[in-house]
């Protein structure tokens, strides 16, 4: 009777698996892999070898609390020589002696999630079982079979493994970007995504279920959406906040990346984080999918719809000066931002895979809680608006018309005859370059293409907005060049006669603050009603100078001026109705770096601004982040007030642990200052062997 076989020791290979799986940034604590790709372990036996012919070898996996095979969260398999790909398998690869390497490979279509890993042998009858560790099991964007498979490794490096990126703000006339941190592969993230699907509302009702589910990324997705924010009072990540009062946390344009917020989440025990708007929301959940490995993006839509009647007509009121008569609670927001990630959507049937719009910032509920997507972009191109998940909403956003009412003196509305223009400039960053790559063509078809009039009339809307007038009088606004804080500026109503003879009119402008989703605050500039003369085919400006003394205490962290400018054509009795938003531009910030940049050695930055206002700025502090670079954030409180005009400027030890490309990131507040960004590329040379 054969001897029974004994386990000695075990060794799981975490780096070398780690690297083959490209999870090795996630620190090396624990086994990481990608569901559908073979890994190695050892196993060392006491005594004697393993013989193919005496002993039975079968492994057990398990996730979940109520592990089962039938809900696909545990399974048994034995040792053998032809593994079957759909299924959990193990191959003997090597005998060394007592030594045995052993290849094991999940389905393309596992559960993801934390794992226990069991060895059974079995010999004549006598067996025993060995508890080998744990291991975390992810979505795989390498694997064809894998419902989240992305072909270009280009495009996998930017939205599965970059670790930093762009998020694009401002307004549609002056698109910037602000550096993001998503370290998606920094200690502790990992694990804080895992609770964040653990204690989602789903599965406390119903773990089995939940756990079962978690091989599907349009699942995964939906939770991720809803426990970014906390409206459902589900112990979400994020408390939005939009009235500029954020004393009592971290102001939304203070962050520079998401792993500050999800560790404060985890460490004040699963409490929201004050607060977010937008970007924050989607870059956090960013940071989540990529870290399951769900490709992802985030992504900038300009003048974004909030059409909360679900018409497609956003109206505006405004009276005879320009100012805005009553609130409407359809918003335009000046951008909005929201994630796409990557996945097949076998539950649609038809070609609805690729980009999918997921929107964690709360604003309506869906099937009963405040979450949004996915939705596949290809469904909202096509204006598709019956299949999951929340179509029209985002339909509205990229597709919405604006009317604007004039309301009149003795209490007549007049429609404007000019709509302005909703959903354009959707904005991402490229693959592999710190540049704007615009996908509007994505999510609609050119203005006033038979297309986009056949996708109105399947979503039950004619398009009303009427194209740039040829004949008659046209107006814009333009902004003379140097907005920036802490200066006086000029903005013009530029009138143009396209008729061939001479027209009157009359044109007022009316300057206010205002947020970027579309809530207005107080005025910071008007003119008197003037009368002008226009020759034919001429053109004509009426100025007004925003001073910095009116807008300097008006102004919100989002640094916008929003200037309507009114005609009204004497001759025809139109009134034509221009409004553009206008960002008052920050400081930049200077990031000098000196000395030869080195994998594991100090490396020096010089950090500066320069005051641009007429008065100090108190309370200054600069805080300092990247992947690679910083271990977490570096903060730098300034002692003194920096005088007008004056510069601030210091110095900062940093260790580089990864080589490559790496981003540094800067933010600065102060009293008068707020939200500043700034950021460096740096390339880290890998330490010589």
């Amino acid at each position: 009777m054969a001897e029974e076989l004994v386990l000695e020791t075990w060794d799981l290979h975490c780096d070398r698996n780690g690297r083959e799986h490209r999870t090795a940034d996630m620190g090396c604590r624990q086994l990481v892999l990608r569901r559908g790709q073979p890994f190695s372990i050892t196993l060392r036996f006491s005594g004697r070898a393993y013989d193919e012919g005496v002993d039975k070898l079968s492994f057990n996996v398990e996730t979940g609390p109520c592990p089962s095979e039938t809900s696909g969260t545990r399974s048994h398999f034995a040792m053998s020589d032809c593994p079957e790909e759909s299924c959990w398998s193990a191959v003997v690869q090597q005998q060394d002696g007592e030594s045995l390497s052993v290849s094991l490979c999940s389905p393309p279509d596992a559960r993801i999630g934390r794992y226990s890993l069991t060895l059974e042998t079995c010999t004549d009858y006598q067996g025993s079982s060995y508890q080998i560790g744990d291991f975390i099991l992810l979505f795989n964007p390498w694997h064809p079979e894998d419902t989240v498979f992305m072909r270009d490794e280009n495009e996998r490096r930017e939205y599965v493994l970059s670790q930093d990126g762009l998020i694009f703000q401002g307004t549609c006339d002056y698109i910037y970007s602000i550096p993001w941190n998503f370290g998606q592969f920094e200690d502790e993230i990992l694990a804080i995504c895992l609770k964040m699907l653990d204690i989602n509302p789903k599965h406390l009702r119903d773990q089995n279920r939940d756990c079962s589910r978690r091989n599907d990324p349009v699942y995964i997705g939906r939770v991720v959406s809803a426990m970014v924010n906390c409206n459902d009072e589900d112990r979400g990540v994020l408390f939005g906040r939009w009235d500029n009062r954020y004393e009592d946390g971290m102001s939304p344009m203070a962050w520079i990346g998401s792993v500050d917020i999800l560790k404060r989440w985890k460490n004040f025990g699963c409490q929201p984080v004050k607060y977010g708007q937008c970007w924050v929301f989607a870059a956090v959940a960013c940071t989540v999918m990529r870290c399951l490995g769900i490709p992802s993006r985030v992504v900038t839509n300009y003048n974004s719809a909030h059409d909360t009647n679900a018409n497609l007509t956003i109206d505006r009121y405004i009276n005879e000066r320009g100012e805005q008569e009553r609130q409407s609670w359809d918003k335009i927001w000046n951008f909005h931002c929201w994630v796409e990630s990557w996945m097949t959507r076998p539950d649609l049937g038809g070609d609805y895979d690729g980009w999918q719009v997921l929107d964690p910032t709360p604003q309506e509920k869906s099937e009963g809680v405040y979450c949004c997507g996915p939705a596949p972009v290809k469904a909202i191109k096509e204006g598709d608006m019956l299949l999951k998940y929340d179509i029209p909403f985002i339909f509205a956003e990229v597709n919405a018309d604006v009317v604007y009412w004039v309301v009149q003196g003795d209490g007549m509305q007049k429609q404007s005859i000019r709509s302005s223009d909703v959903g354009k400039f959707i904005s991402t960053k490229s693959v592999g370059r710190d540049s704007r790559e615009d996908i509007t063509h994505n999510y609609k078809y050119p203005e006033g293409s038979e297309e986009e009039r056949a996708v109105f009339e399947k979503a039950e809307h004619q398009k009303k907005s009427i194209g740039e007038e040829d004949e008659g009088l046209h107006l814009r606004i333009k902004v003379s060049e140097g907005a920036n804080k802490g200066s006086d500026f000029d903005v013009f109503a530029v009138v143009s006669n396209n008729t061939d003879e001479e027209r009157v009119c009359r044109v007022t402008l009316c300057a206010r603050a205002a947020s970027h989703n579309g809530t207005l605050g107080p005025q910071c500039g008007l003119t008197d009603p003037v009368d002008i003369d226009i020759e034919p085919r001429a053109e004509k400006r009426v100025p007004l100078r925003i001073l910095y003394e009116e807008y300097k205490d008006k102004l919100t962290q989002d640094n916008l001026i929003k200037v309507v400018a009114l005609l009204n054509d004497h001759q025809t009795g139109d009134i034509l109705v221009a409004v553009r938003d206008i960002y008052v531009e920050n400081p930049p910030i200077k990031i000098r770096i000196l000395g030869e940049p080195m994998q594991n050695r100090k490396l020096v930055a010089e950090i500066s601004l320069v005051n641009p206002l007429s008065v100090p700025l108190n309370g200054c502090v600069f805080v300092v982040e990247g992947t690679g670079l910083t271990e977490g954030q570096l903060v730098k409180e300034l002692e003194e007030p920096v005088e007008p005009q004056a510069e601030a400027k210091f110095r900062m030890d940093l260790m580089p642990r990864l080589s490559g490309l790496q981003k540094l990131m800067v933010d600065f507040e102060s009293d008068q200052l707020t939200g500043v960004k700034g950021y460096r590329n740096v390339i880290i040379a890998p330490q010589p062997l």
